[in-house]
């Protein structure tokens, strides 16, 4: 078994959208069979996309934080991770997932019967995901034939119209496994907060190198500080400050490993008005000392 090669982080624009295409515009479909543990820092980090995500826990442990929940999912579990739903996977060892994103569009045109009675009230639905546990009969079907979309991709040359026959059989599987009469109540409610949160990750990833408070971001979407708060820890189970310092403590690790500059002028750089500080908070985070990153990377 062999992991895909070349992806080892997701890529995102400012909102967090996952910006490397998932198929072409004639085939929306992209499959994957990657380890948790080869990405960057151990983890798949936030991103949501368009397309709708299968995935299958083939070996290992990890956590998966999907919309506003966090799970810990061991091997032979299924996950659904619906449209534009953010997510993030976190492994402490070698966790093998083999997944497959694709649009909605693959199962019927959005103008057709079967999108509007089949697809769309699943996209619709409050589901942000679907687990499927290896230990309930009820779902050895769903992971039977999920288990089958992937036999497909492994073979040397993946057949289309054999990967689109075994996609309408896991949808109408997962349809039939959903109750899909309870809507989202407030779906305007719902598309408003997210654009809030994307408007904010924004002006953090920006603005980042300069001195940032709270009262800065709730301005940017006019918000008070604790509806802030709550939106940052729904969405992505953390505040919006410890947010702020992880972002500075990921781009100082590049800088780390792209220039000569000293550890004081990355720690300003990247925002921290105290060397000290920005150095206890490297170490808790990446385990070692920003001086003994860079030596590690030096050596590899």
């Amino acid at each position: 078994m062999k992991t895909n090669e070349g992806y080892s982080r997701i890529v995102t624009d400012e909102s967090l959208r996952e910006t490397i295409p998932h198929g072409s515009e004639e085939y929306p479909f992209r499959y994957y069979l990657e380890d948790i543990w080869q990405f960057d820092f151990h983890c798949i980090e936030w991103h949501w996309h368009p397309e709708v995500e299968f995935v299958l826990i083939q070996k290992g442990t990890a956590d998966f934080l999907i919309g506003s929940e966090r799970y810990v999912l061991g091997a032979g579990t299924g996950i659904f991770i619906n449209s534009q739903v953010i997510h993030r996977f976190e492994a402490a060892e070698s966790v093998i997932i083999p997944n497959i994103v694709f649009s909605p569009s693959m199962l019927a045109p959005k103008d057709s019967l079967i999108y509007r009675k089949y697809v769309r009230p699943v996209l619709d639905s409050t589901a942000e995901c679907r687990i499927f546990s290896a230990g309930d009969p009820a779902h050895g079907e769903i992971l039977g034939t999920l288990a089958g979309v992937f036999a497909v991709q492994e073979k040397e040359n993946g057949c289309e119209i054999k990967t689109e026959e075994q996609l309408l059989k896991l949808w109408r599987l997962l349809y039939e496994s959903m109750d899909i009469t309870e809507k989202a109540s407030s779906p305007q409610a719902s598309v408003r907060t997210q654009a809030q949160l994307q408007i904010m990750l924004q002006y953090i990833h920006k603005n980042y190198s300069n001195r940032i408070s709270l009262d800065d971001i709730a301005k940017t979407v006019a918000l008070g500080k604790s509806s802030v708060l709550s939106i940052f820890h729904r969405n992505i189970h953390t505040s919006p400050i410890n947010y702020l310092v992880n972002y500075r403590l990921k781009r100082a690790a590049k800088l780390l490993g792209t220039t000569q500059n000293s550890v004081s002028a990355i720690a300003r750089d990247t925002g921290f008005e105290n060397v000290g500080y920005f150095c206890r908070k490297f170490k808790e985070t990446f385990d070692v000392t920003p001086g003994e990153y860079r030596r590690t990377l030096v050596g590899s």
